[in-house]
């Protein structure tokens, strides 16, 4: 059995123990991630107006902002092992505080805010940390291989998650148990994602990193002189930032035509609705990551295969522009597949070129940073049409922000097409530069 499991996923003699542990962590996370996000996201929208969800999302972002350079510094400067389990436990522990917030009856609105920019924040951090991890395990090779059965895995708990925040309103209505014991599972879950770690990966030997002493400026300073040197970087980043923008535009647009569609629906319709949405999404996207996106990768160029998200948010976009709720629901799902399917594991894979003492701060600087920034122009672009939209009674103010979308979707386009044409140069030709030029910031890299 371990034979055929092993020639189906492609493992090789002293990967299996690796990589069912390194998937089983990521399954446990996603699937709490996911029960969370569901909840947080029916939850907040039963107390607030939609709008507000912008506010939410810009906060959420800044405070990114403003933790994402000490958390690059801890990165590169410890183990990352103990550093993922470290996370992990304090995820249990906030999760604790999280109920207790419930029981003494801090009023709805602060609870699910808080669990809502909780979620977003591990959404960001602990992927960081756990493909860091992963890089440092696999090599260039292995990581093509393998990065995408093990990023299946997190398919696998979201589907799990998913399920059981669709189920949620009905069983708990049935048992009559508060919906905030959700948040005793989840502390569970992290318990033992924590013990699997800690056994699974006991006898692993990662390779020694040496970064020097800085600060967080210094951090971000190296991070950005990667990518402005590195001109493949430098296009990636503004693709980066243009997706960013449009994956919120969509989201909102996509939560805009929902509210309206269940403003007058039994109380945990939208939460059954969403958790299903979702659910159907996933699994479409474990399949496609489980089964095409690492032969696509590693028989097709990257620098072709970054070429597919922008595309796609040509087409989500466009989409969009029917107001119905189905148009919306396929746009976003159209979008979130690519992303999820094919352009992270895609990035993840270029990011093994980066040297092990520098790719946290790289990586750092490309998922939190510059996603950060992007969301928040994002939410205030979108925020202002808002408002002048509602004053001036047009129904159809929507539009004009979904022309911004579109317009940073093309602008996408061009970009990666401009990575690809300077992809070979600036990678392949990266070592005689470091030859010729010791001073450059690339020297100091490679």
């Amino acid at each position: 059995m371990v034979k055929v499991l092993n020639r189906l996923f492609r493992l090789r003699p002293g990967e299996t123990g690796i990589v069912l542990t390194l998937g089983f962590v990521l399954l446990a996370n996603s699937m709490a991630l996911e029960l969370s996000d569901v909840v947080a996201v029916s939850g907040f929208l039963s107390q607030v107006d939609v709008s507000n969800i912008l506010i939410v999302w810009a906060i959420d972002m800044v405070l990114i902002l403003l933790t994402a350079g000490a958390q690059s510094l801890i990165v590169d400067r410890f183990d990352r092992l103990r550093f993922l389990q470290a996370m992990i436990f304090i995820f249990a522990m906030v999760y604790v505080v999280l109920r207790l917030m419930f029981v003494f009856k801090i009023p709805d609105v602060v609870n699910y805010g808080f669990l809502f920019l909780l979620v977003e924040q591990q959404w960001i951090f602990f992927p960081l940390v756990f493909w860091i991890l992963a890089n440092d395990i696999f090599d260039m090779t292995q990581s093509k291989r393998l990065f995408p059965f093990i990023a299946s895995w997190g398919f696998v708990g979201q589907i799990l998650g998913l399920g059981l925040a669709a189920a949620a309103p009905a069983l708990l209505r049935n048992l009559g148990v508060s919906p905030a014991e959700l948040l005793s599972f989840n502390v569970l879950i992290y318990l033992v994602a924590y013990v699997a770690l800690t056994f699974g990966l006991r006898n692993i030997k990662l390779r020694k990193t040496q970064a020097s002493k800085e600060t967080a400026r210094e951090s971000l300073t190296e991070g950005w002189g990667f990518v402005k040197e590195v001109m493949s970087f430098r296009y990636l980043m503004m693709a980066v930032l243009a997706m960013s923008l449009v994956i919120t535009i969509v989201d909102f647009h996509f939560l805009v035509v929902s509210d309206k569609v269940f403003q007058n629906a039994a109380p945990g319709s939208f939460q059954t609705f969403y958790g299903l949405y979702r659910l159907g999404v996933t699994i479409i996207a474990i399949t496609i990551q489980a089964t095409i996106s690492g032969r696509l990768i590693e028989r097709v160029n990257l620098k072709t295969i970054f070429l597919v998200l922008p595309y796609t948010m040509v087409a989500s976009v466009g989409v969009m522009f029917v107001p119905t709720l189905a148009a919306s629901a396929i746009s976003r799902a159209l979008l979130r597949l690519t992303k999820n399917a094919i352009d992270d594991p895609a990035q993840k894979a270029l990011r093994a070129l980066v040297p092990e003492e520098r790719r946290g701060r790289v990586s750092m600087f490309m998922d939190s940073y510059l996603f950060a920034i992007g969301v928040i122009v994002g939410c205030v672009l979108t925020g202002i049409v808002v408002f002048f939209g509602l004053r001036s009674g047009n129904p159809n103010y929507y539009y004009i922000y979904l022309g911004i979308a579109a317009a940073a979707a093309l602008f996408s386009v061009w970009a990666i097409y401009r990575m690809r044409k300077v992809y070979d140069s600036s990678l392949f030709n990266w070592r005689l530069k470091r030859r010729q030029r010791g001073g450059s910031i690339l020297d100091r890299l490679v």
